[in-house]
């Protein structure tokens, strides 16, 4: 069994359960200390290989994954690894698509739907969740949890 985030880390967000999910910008350099021991590139084309496990999901700037029943499996993924690895999700940016997964993972966590973009925001950053259809894409992701 692997360690978690460090709370205190940069980008990590800690649910309600316990679990920490570190969320980031793949623009911006890797944060010091540890590397992922998995993680999820949400961007439009490949990102590429990178030193540890990691997935590509399809997911263009601004909009939602072109493959919602591939965005639940990959994020439900990431909720259960979370318990035990240290796992990162990240756009180019990491705020709109890093923060509509991670609030995806809030409601995978027990956080309402209506309430888990607030909850990213106050917990990872003020701008999480940019557009008004991935707000829409959080509620809607509730329906099937």
């Amino acid at each position: 069994m692997n360690e978690t985030w460090d709370v205190a880390a940069p980008g990590v967000l800690c649910l309600p359960s316990g679990r920490r999910v570190r969320g980031r910008g793949l623009r911006r350099p890797v944060p010091e200390g540890p590397a992922p021991d998995f993680s999820v590139h949400l961007l439009g084309r490949d990102p590429g290989p990178v030193a540890w496990e990691s997935r590509w999901l399809r997911w263009p700037d601004f909009r939602l994954s072109a493959d919602r029943d591939a965005a639940r499996s990959l994020l439900a993924e990431v909720w259960d690894r979370a318990a035990v690895e240290r796992v990162e999700v990240a756009c180019a940016g990491g705020r709109g698509r890093t923060g509509t997964a991670l609030a995806c993972l809030a409601v995978l966590d027990g956080v309402p739907p209506a309430a888990a973009v607030a909850f990213v925001r106050e917990r990872y950053d003020p701008r999480a969740v940019e557009t008004p259809w991935q707000r829409r894409y959080v509620l809607r992701f509730g329906d099937s949890v």
